[in-house]
């Protein structure tokens, strides 16, 4: 006999996820559902628009990942209508897009997911002393002194005190899973409260950059970023050097915080061995030291494992319409008017059709229909995105700056390759990630610095600005790897105008309902066998979804059921 467990909202996420878990007489998770309980519509916004302007819109997406929609849509135009951007607007999109994955990587670690692992409570148990020298013995960091460590944990007991734990409230302090001991927990809470501090820091880099933060500014045919090192009206040296030293301060970051935290805390739950799933990955691949278009030359290798093997490497062809499928069968869409059924994003839809139980209810009828996410599938098979699909890839394709970094971490850890396959595999691979990305940064900002010294101020390419250039009906799909993982959008334009448009974003992949083969998804298949300490309070069940860092405003994509209006303004 089993019995059925909701969390909804699970919270610390962006956007609205429900999961339902079915758990048995010994309280181990048996089945798993995800369900994306909101709705949004921005394919149906841009359908008719100019492609040039359909960036600014599906930007939009997310205000958490604030730029990445913009690099994937900037990318399909790009790639329909044939355009190659200048070498310096490839360079300053690579540093927008590795800003945003180490201010998304830290964000997600402190503040989203480590209270997962850190007990904020037992931090006032802590002797300050002790926590100094934990500190010290790790990393070269300068923040810690016993003394400034006493000064955070006297914030900590004001809060709990004055009744109002703030930040940190609704946790499930004192939970028997926690195994930190207060001297770490305190350790985890500073620098919590220090990365509040430094992640309103890097993004100053996208202001530079793209004008503002978040959603900067992109243009078709490369940056609207005018470079003169002499003027007071375009980003100068002064800029520049400024954009240098956050860069310095944010690989100082992660290196002297961030990975010390994420070792220290990792060495007590390494047999904490849940929420592997799928062992199905898959890269898009990015950052590419030549043009998007340049494979082989991706830092991150584009591929596929399936089923764990790390011996073979199975290639991806977005514009093929056998590979990427969406599928709707337990999803409130429609194909062609009918219920179930995948297409290609190329030939997809975005039509609502609710059949789920009205407001209040107990639980889902996870037999039918369940969730506003599609199911994505690469030949039927239900995929991982994110930073350990990334790994996995990379580690598999023998890339050598992965290789390394994967042994080198394991080794710290004292933990074979097969641990990565868990939700804290998953939280060290962004970890990892994390320090490779920094170094990347470095390395694009001085080629960049190079550039300009040399004389190369262009960032835009107006060659094929006008749309009496183009063909007649083009279709191009934009990749990139996100933070969270593959992210793909595909436009079909026709005479100069957006005639389809679909986005299959990471957490559609990993949070995806079952499709037409009942396969489940990534979260449901992670969730599965997990045993849970107290069902009242589903610590493990957090710890699981909160590895993949959820983004389910990407995931749905607002408009009236009603009137099916999207935005109306009057003036006058």
């Amino acid at each position: 006999m089993s019995e059925r467990i909701v969390v909804d909202p699970i919270t610390r996420i962006e956007g609205h996820l429900r999961v339902e878990v079915d758990i048995d007489e010994n309280g181990v998770i048996k089945d798993a559902f995800s369900s994306g309980t909101a709705v949004r519509g921005l394919e149906l916004i841009v359908k008719d628009r100019d492609p040039r302007d359909v960036w600014a819109y599906i930007q939009r997406i997310c205000g958490v990942c604030t730029t990445v929609h913009a690099l994937a849509s900037i990318r399909s135009v790009e790639d329909a209508l044939n355009i190659t951007i200048p070498r310096n607007a490839h360079l300053i999109r690579e540093i927008m897009n590795e800003t945003i994955f180490l201010h998304d990587h830290v964000v997600h670690f402190y503040h989203l997911h480590a209270l997962d692992w850190v007990d904020v409570v037992s931090a006032t148990k802590a002797n300050p002393a002790e926590t100094s020298r934990i500190a010290q013995s790790i990393s070269s960091w300068p923040k810690s002194s016993p003394g400034y460590f006493t000064d955070v944990q006297n914030k900590v007991k004001k809060l709990i005190s004055s009744g109002q734990l703030g930040i940190f409230a609704n946790g499930y302090w004192g939970h028997q899973a926690y195994k930190l001991p207060p001297e770490v927990n305190l350790l985890a809470v500073a620098h919590y409260l220090e990365a509040l501090d430094w992640q309103k820091e890097i993004v100053k880099i996208h202001t530079i950059f793209g004008g503002k933060n978040p959603h900067p500014h992109y243009v078709v045919g490369g940056m609207a970023t005018p470079l003169d090192i002499d003027s007071d009206n375009a980003i100068n040296a002064e800029r520049l050097m400024h954009v240098s030293q956050l860069i310095d301060q944010a690989r100082d970051f992660v290196n002297q915080v961030y990975i010390p935290d994420l070792l220290a805390i990792g060495s007590y739950y390494k047999d904490w061995t849940y929420g592997g799933g799928l062992n199905n990955y898959l890269c898009y691949g990015d950052f590419s030291t030549g043009s998007v278009y340049d494979y082989k030359n991706y830092r991150m290798p584009r591929g596929i494992i399936l089923n764990g093997n790390l011996n073979e490497v199975l290639d991806v062809d977005l514009k093929d319409p056998n590979q990427v499928k969406e599928f709707i069968d337990h999803s409130w869409y429609t194909y062609d008017g009918k219920q179930g059924g995948g297409k290609h994003p190329f030939e997809g839809e975005t039509t609502f059709h609710y059949t789920g139980p009205k407001a209040p209810f107990k639980q889902l009828d996870t037999n039918k229909e369940y969730s506003w996410l599609k199911a994505p599938r690469w030949k039927d098979h239900p995929m991982e995105t994110g930073p350990l699909a990334r790994m996995m890839v990379g580690y598999a394709s023998g890339k050598d700056e992965i290789v390394n970094i994967v042994n080198d971490t394991l080794k710290k850890l004292n933990l074979p390759m097969s641990a990565l396959q868990s939700a804290l595999g998953r939280t060290v691979a962004r970890g990892i990630e994390s320090v490779l990305i920094s170094g990347w940064l470095r390395n694009d900002m001085d080629d960049l610095l190079k550039n300009i010294k040399n004389g190369d101020q262009v960032t835009f390419d107006r060659t094929k600005w006008e749309p009496s250039t183009w063909p007649k009906s083009a279709k191009g799909v934009g990749w990139m790897e996100a933070p969270r993982g593959a992210l793909g959008h595909w436009i079909d334009i026709e005479n100069g105008k957006t005639k389809n448009y679909q986005a299959v974003v990471p957490t559609t992949w990993n949070a995806s309902p079952r499709d037409h083969k009942n396969n489940i998804g990534a979260y449901e298949a992670a969730l599965k066998g997990t045993p849970m300490l107290n069902k009242e309070q589903p610590l493990e069940i957090l710890r699981i979804i909160h590895s993949f860092d959820p983004c389910l405003a990407c995931a749905v994509h607002l408009t009236d059921l009603e009137t099916k209006n999207t935005t109306e303004i009057r003036l006058g």
